[in-house]
């Protein structure tokens, strides 16, 4: 018989303040409703792979080529807090409302853009993390799908679940909403 023990978001802030997840680099979690869960793979250790990280290098150097300059934050694999279903998830991308967060994380009403680039974690990303993400009303959340060479969006969130999956391939752009003339060219993501 397995027990969980599940922590409010407030429990978590106070674990952090406490230094309990120290050092940081030993410990890549992330709070998902209620759960203490590693950030990449099956262990809080586990090495994130070179295509993982390549993906989030170019999403990243994309990312400031293409918004206005001054006007949105771009946040690389750092936290956000939805305290309302007692998570406080490490997205590998987000773009934020521009606006001072050093004495708050960012709330799902401050995100334009959330971008999950996924190998070993494919199956939480589309699962319990998509859940989460509509359920906290994320408008637009990409899977960059590592394995099949492909981005997957996922918009119009309703009753916790996304109304709208379209899954885009190599040879074609990506639009975000925030800024609709804005395209990502798939195959930037997967080079030769």
């Amino acid at each position: 018989m397995s027990t969980s023990v599940k922590f409010s978001y407030r429990q978590y802030q106070e674990m952090i303040r406490l230094g309990l997840f120290n050092p940081p680099e030993e410990h890549r979690v992330e709070l998902i409703f209620g759960k203490i869960v590693p950030v990449y793979g099956k262990s809080p250790m586990s090495p994130i792979n070179p295509p993982h990280d390549s993906a989030v290098d170019r999403l990243n150097e994309w990312s400031f080529e293409v918004l206005p300059q001054g006007r949105v934050w771009v946040r690389v694999q750092g936290s956000i807090g939805i305290d309302a279903f007692e998570s406080q998830p490490q997205p590998d991308l987000v773009w934020l409302i521009r606006k001072d967060y050093s004495r708050a994380r960012p709330t799902p009403a401050d995100v334009l853009l959330l971008v999950e680039v996924s190998d070993s974690t494919l199956k939480k990303d589309q699962g319990r993390k998509s859940r989460l993400y509509a359920k906290a009303g994320i408008r637009d959340y990409w899977i960059i799908n590592i394995q099949n060479q492909t981005i997957e969006v996922r918009r119009e969130p309703l009753g916790g679940k996304y109304q709208s999956l379209t899954v885009y391939h190599v040879g074609e752009n990506v639009h975000p909403l925030a800024f609709p003339d804005v395209a990502l060219a798939v195959g930037r993501l997967f080079p030769d």
